[in-house]
């Protein structure tokens, strides 16, 4: 059996600079037996740091999601049901097919009007407060948040307690804290579930509850609860990470954003460097070995946690050469911040859509920004790389 690495040994380095931990990891192998810090049952999983490696796992049927291969339940699937990212075919391909019915390039496509218009507002907003804010309070959340909750037709909800449940979901300080919030959002989408069946809304959740697919599928109770909760958390938490990241790596690179600024048609090649470089996802979600898998010539057991290093594989030089340097001219194209194969995210081309819009927005109404003071404490656990706060003025 591989030598176990105890990440938790790596103190408050593996949260502040997670890359040198992988880079440390990935030069003595692409693939490490490890414990993870504050893991429910103690148990040891398989950490995947190198990019090569995390493609090839990305594509492995015998790389499970559904956790019932290893005889067990994720907290987050036993409060709020089944999602995409928990599915493996037969399942996944008919919920992904009953989604991608209603989740539409043309649906998401149609929003970039509504986009521009939100954008300003907060900026607008932003602006007329003052000569300095929280980015992230004042324009990188409520942005995504706004957008994902007209586009499910979620009403007005009190903000404040939404964003400390999803954030205690995905980021929780403890156990305690996330099981808390996880039963908290289940009770909440319920009760909006229920409401929504009440109305004839042409509004993504209410076509998710009556879309039907030919033979006559729907969705279930648990499947829809499970579908919002992935759709409005996933729809907006990795959003807010992708502006705050890309905002503070152009702050902190003032040539290649004078360079943007001069010629905004860098600006994709500016999102997707931030993907690769400091993506808002760091490790994709559990997956589960059916039997036991070689890969990169370590034999991981049947029955075993698998973690894919989104962070690890993005910064691996054999695949980005200077990995650790952030270049909006660079070819970032291959990564795999939004995953790859069969589970590569739904909501890709909404993320870049806000994304651009927002960068482009913020660094046209100001030309004179730049950060104030220290930005904030990332943020707990392995999942999310976002921060608390981000300080600018202009």
């Amino acid at each position: 059996m591989a030598e176990r690495v105890d990440l938790a040994a790596y103190g408050a380095r593996f949260t502040t600079d997670p890359y040198s931990v992988y880079a440390d990891l990935r030069a003595r192998g692409p693939v490490h037996r490890v414990r993870i810090p504050h893991r429910d049952d103690g148990a040891d999983c398989y950490l995947i740091v190198g990019y090569e490696e995390a493609r090839a796992a990305f594509a492995d049927p015998r790389l499970a999601k559904s956790s019932a291969v290893a005889g067990v339940q994720l907290p987050e699937e036993e409060a709020l049901g089944t999602n995409l990212l928990m599915a493996d075919p037969p399942q996944h391909t008919r919920l992904r097919k009953l989604i991608a019915r209603e989740f539409t390039a043309r649906r998401v496509e149609a929003l970039r009007p509504r986009i521009h218009e939100i954008t300003d507002g907060l900026l607008d907003a932003m602006l007329a407060a003052g000569d300095r804010a929280d980015l992230i309070e004042a324009f990188a959340f409520p942005l995504p948040i706004t957008v994902i909750c007209e586009l499910l037709g979620v009403p007005d909800m009190d903000r404040a307690a939404f964003r400390r449940m999803s954030n205690d979901s995905v980021a929780p300080p403890t156990v305690e804290v996330r099981d808390s919030a996880l039963a908290e959002m289940a009770a909440y989408l319920d009760g909006l579930i229920e409401a929504k069946r009440a109305s004839a809304d042409e509004d993504l959740l209410g076509a998710l509850i009556r879309t039907t697919a030919e033979d006559g599928d729907r969705l279930s109770a648990g499947e829809l609860r499970a579908m919002a909760f992935l759709l409005l958390v996933a729809g907006h938490e990795t959003t807010v990470s992708l502006i705050a990241n890309a905002v503070h790596a152009l702050l902190t690179h003032p040539g290649q954003l004078a360079e943007l600024r001069a010629d905004m048609s860098l600006l994709d090649g500016a999102v997707e460097e931030t993907l690769r470089h400091e993506g808002p996802v760091a490790n994709a979600t559990y997956r589960f070995t059916a039997e036991p898998v070689d890969i990169g010539g370590t034999v991981i057991p049947a029955g075993a946690a698998v973690i894919v290093s989104l962070a690890g594989a993005d910064r691996d030089p054999d695949r980005f050469p200077a990995p650790d340097d952030f270049d909006i001219h660079r070819a970032a194209q291959g990564h795999v911040a939004f995953g790859h194969g069969i589970h590569f995210c739904l909501g890709a081309p909404l993320a870049r859509i806000e994304g651009k819009i927002a960068l482009r927005s913020l660094l046209e109404r100001c030309p004179d920004l730049a950060l104030d003071g220290t930005p904030g404490e990332w943020k707990p656990g392995m999942l999310m790389r976002s921060r608390h706060h981000l300080g600018v003025r202009w």
